[in-house]
C-alpha cells in the first residue's frame, strides 16, 4: 500500500474554513496601502541567485544558510525568493519605474527560507511589504511606522511595541565595526560558535544574539551611536520628534540591527510578547544604497515587511465553512434548465450573494439537507412545467426575527427576486 503524501516540513495548507480570516487580513493590508498612495506590484517567485547574494549580502544568514537555491536545466543558479525588497528593486530597475521619479509600491505573497520550523516560523511563509523610492527625509521613515500603526488599529491588535534605532552611514558603521571587532576579539573565548563565525564577516549581528551569555558581553560593547556623524544624529532626532508629534510611543533600542546588509540609518521593528519567541511582527527601515548596489542610480529608499502567519495568530480567527447564501432546488427533470437559469438570474440581480444550484438534483428532502449544510439562509425551489412560466418557492432556513414573513405560495421569478432583495436588505441589480 502506498504511503499517503503529505506537505513538506515547514510548509502548510490554509484550509477553506481558515481562508476567510486570511482574505479579511489581506483586504485590510491592501486597502491601507492604497490609502497611503501605494500601487501593487507582483514579482516572480524565482529569481537569479545573484540578486539576493548582491542585494541581501553574501555573509547574511539568509544567503549562507536559508535560501532554497538550485541549478535549473539551463545551468542557471536560481533561488526561491526569501524576501521581497531585492526583487522589488530589480523589477523597478528592469522596467524603469524609479528613474528620476518617486514611487510607492506594495506586494503580498509567499517567501521561502530553509530554517527550523516552529510556531510563527515556516519554510514557506507569506509577507506583505511596502517599498518607497525617491524620498530622502525622516518623514518617509515615520510615515511607514504610521502606516503599520494604522494596520494594527484596523486589525484590533493592541499588544505591540515600536522599537527604533539608527545604523548611521556607511562611514559610521565602518568606524564602529573596527572597534567592535577589537572588543569582541578580546572576549572571543566567551562567545558561542555562531558569534565567533560572525566575528569577521558580520559582527553587527552579534549585537542581536539571543544567547544570554553573549548578551552579557555585548552589553558593554562599543555603541554605534558614539560613531554617528552630525547628519546621522540630526536625522535620528527628527525621526523621534516626528513620532512624538504623531503620538506614536516608541523605544530606542541601540542593539536593534537588521539581518540584511542593505539597511542604513533608520531601522525599526514592531514586536509583541503575545507570540513567544517569534515576537517581531513587522520590520523595516531605510536602504539608500541598495538601488545602486544592484546597478541603478543612487536612490533613497525605505520600506517594511510583515508576516501574515504571525498576524493571523494575533487576530480574531473567523472560521466559515458556509458556501452559499441562497440554494436553488429542483426535483422535476423538466425543471433542470430553469433552475440553472434561476441561479444565474439570482447572481445577476443580487451580486453580493453566493448562490448554489443543486446540480445533481435528487429528492427534495436530500436537497434541503445539502442546502442546510451549505449554510444558506434561503432555498428557492424552481418548478417549470412545460409551456408555463417558471414558479419559485422560497423557504427560509435560518430564524431571522427581522426577516419578512412568507407564505408557501409560489411566485414569479421577478416577485421572488424582489422578496429576497427585501429580506437580505439588497437592491436588485439592473444588469
Amino acid at each position: 500500500m502506498s504511503k499517503t503524501l503529505q506537505t513538506l516540513r515547514g510548509m502548510h495548507d490554509v484550509l477553506p474554513a481558515q481562508t476567510l480570516g486570511w482574505s479579511q487580513l489581506e483586504s485590510v493590508l491592501a486597502d491601507t496601502a492604497r490609502r497611503y498612495g501605494y500601487q501593487e506590484i507582483r514579482m516572480p517567485l524565482v529569481e537569479h541567485t545573484a540578486l539576493f547574494a548582491r542585494g541581501i549580502g553574501e555573509v547574511t544568514d539568509i544567503v549562507e544558510k536559508e535560501m532554497y537555491s538550485f541549478i535549473d536545466r539551463n545551468g542557471d543558479a536560481i533561488t526561491l525568493r526569501p524576501e521581497g525588497t531585492a526583487s522589488c528593486v530589480r523589477a523597478c530597475l528592469e522596467h524603469g519605474l524609479i528613474h528620476n521619479q518617486q514611487r510607492k509600491l506594495w506586494y503580498i505573497g509567499p517567501m521561502f527560507r530553509h530554517e527550523r520550523p516552529q510556531k510563527g516560523r515556516y519554510r514557506q511563509f507569506h509577507q506583505f511589504g511596502v517599498e518607497a523610492f525617491g524620498v530622502n527625509g525622516a518623514e518617509l521613515d515615520v510615515e511607514l511606522m504610521l502606516m503599520a500603526a494604522r494596520i494594527w488599529q484596523q486589525l484590533g491588535i493592541t499588544e505591540v511595541e515600536l522599537q527604533i534605532n539608527t545604523l548611521g552611514s556607511v562611514a559610521a558603521r565602518a568606524a564602529h565595526r573596527a572597534v567592535l571587532i577589537a572588543y569582541l576579539q578580546a572576549h572571543r573565548e566567551a562567545l558561542d560558535d555562531e558569534a565567533r563565525a560572525r566575528l569577521e564577516t558580520n559582527p553587527l549581528r552579534i549585537l542581536d544574539s539571543k544567547n544570554p551569555a553573549v548578551q552579557a558581553i555585548v552589553a558593554d560593547a562599543p555603541a554605534l551611536g558614539d560613531y554617528l556623524d552630525a547628519a546621522d544624529q540630526e536625522n535620528f532626532a527628527e525621526v523621534q520628534a516626528l513620532l512624538t508629534a504623531a503620538g506614536i510611543p516608541f523605544v530606542v533600542n541601540p542593539r536593534l540591527v537588521r539581518g540584511l546588509d542593505y539597511y542604513n540609518r533608520t531601522v525599526f521593528e514592531w514586536v509583541t510578547h503575545a507570540l513567544g519567541a517569534q515576537g517581531t511582527i513587522c520590520a523595516g527601515g531605510r536602504y539608500d544604497g541598495l538601488v545602486s548596489q544592484l546597478g541603478g542610480k543612487a536612490t533613497p529608499a525605505a520600506g517594511f515587511a510583515l508576516g501574515l502567519e504571525r498576524l493571523i495568530e494575533l487576530c480574531d480567527k473567523p472560521e466559515n465553512d458556509s458556501t452559499a447564501d441562497i440554494y436553488v432546488l429542483w426535483t422535476d427533470p423538466a425543471s433542470k434548465a430553469a433552475a440553472l437559469n434561476a441561479a444565474d438570474a439570482l447572481r445577476n440581480a443580487l451580486p453580493s450573494q453566493r448562490v448554489q444550484c443543486a446540480l445533481d438534483g435528487g429528492g427534495l428532502k436530500n436537497q434541503l439537507r445539502r442546502a442546510d449544510r451549505s449554510g444558506a439562509a434561503f432555498t428557492v425551489h424552481v418548478e417549470a412545467p412545460r409551456q408555463t412560466v417558471p414558479h419559485w418557492t422560497i423557504k427560509a432556513l435560518r430564524a431571522e426575527p427581522t426577516a419578512p414573513s412568507i407564505t408557501d405560495t409560489s411566485m414569479s421569478p421577478t416577485e421572488a427576486i424582489a422578496w429576497l432583495a427585501q429580506a437580505i436588505g439588497a437592491r436588485p441589480s439592473a444588469c
